[in-house]
């Protein structure tokens, strides 16, 4: 059975048939595990529009998955209206959406202020429910439709100096459970991906953080950061692309819910 299974999954993977004519947009699309992840759904045979506040990035990830580059602020619901109108408009109502942009900042609670709790808010969690919500009505249209929130392993623990940004990636952990459930009845599922500290440009600005604050050098701010991942290296956005493609196929439609910690086995 094993066998006769990766027989059947893998020729069509390497044709690049497996997802097909289908149209994911991704929010963030334009470096990191949203550029990621526009190359593995494209290899996957995918037609992919890629939402971001920076159109240089994202022509660049264009160029390379024959896809819709979009200007778009997630904290702008008009402008998120308007982004999936013309993502529409070039490849067709919304099959998976992966809601991926978000932002991160670091401050001890008692020094926090309230602008940068609601920056934050605004970007991760507002921004999603709006994203999420634009897109319901295609998602809920057709058969095996995908939303997938890329999460953090802050949704499923505290962590010291970034209350808001915790607080913002429990919420969303919460928006996709509830959505789970509320549409498991009809053919979408609602999954979100919980990474630990990720090879990305995020994590670039994490250790120039790092650096500011304590005088420390990048290697070491970057040491630091790696330990912080059980297995002592950054994750690859690779590796989460591969899991975010993964969910998107159909022999995946059972798996709803869920919550997929990519960290190296920090809670193992």
């Amino acid at each position: 059975m094993r066998l006769a299974l990766a027989s059947a999954i893998v020729p069509a993977m390497e044709k690049g048939q497996m997802l097909d004519g289908r149209h994911a947009v991704i929010t963030g699309g334009g470096s990191g595990i949203g550029a990621a992840c526009a190359r593995h759904l494209h290899a996957a045979g995918c037609k992919v529009s890629l939402l971001g506040r920076r159109i240089e990035p994202l022509e660049a990830v264009a160029a390379d998955t024959d896809g819709q580059a979009i200007s778009c602020d997630i904290t702008d619901r008009d402008a998120i209206e308007a982004a999936y109108a013309k993502a529409r408009e070039a490849n067709g109502p919304i099959d998976y959406l992966i809601v991926n942009a978000g932002i991160a900042d670091s401050s001890p609670f008692h020094k926090m202020k309230r602008e940068d709790w609601h920056r934050i808010m605004s970007v991760n969690l507002t921004g999603a429910f709006d994203c999420a919500q634009a897109a319901i009505g295609d998602l809920l249209s057709g058969e095996d439709r995908r939303l997938i929130f890329i999460a953090s392993v802050a949704s499923l623990r505290g962590i010291p100096y970034a209350a808001h940004y915790g607080a913002s990636k429990h919420g969303l952990l919460g928006l996709s459970r509830s959505l789970a459930r509320e549409y498991a009845q009809a053919s979408l599922t609602v999954n979100a991906i919980c990474p630990g500290y990720v090879d990305t440009p995020m994590t670039d600005q994490s250790v120039a953080r790092i650096q500011e604050k304590t005088g420390r050098s990048e290697d070491e701010g970057r040491a630091a950061i790696e330990q912080m991942n059980a297995h002592g290296r950054l994750v690859s956005p690779d590796g989460i692309a591969t899991q975010v493609m993964t969910l998107c196929l159909p022999i995946s439609r059972d798996i709803n819910g869920a919550a997929l910690t990519i960290d190296g086995g920090t809670d193992a």
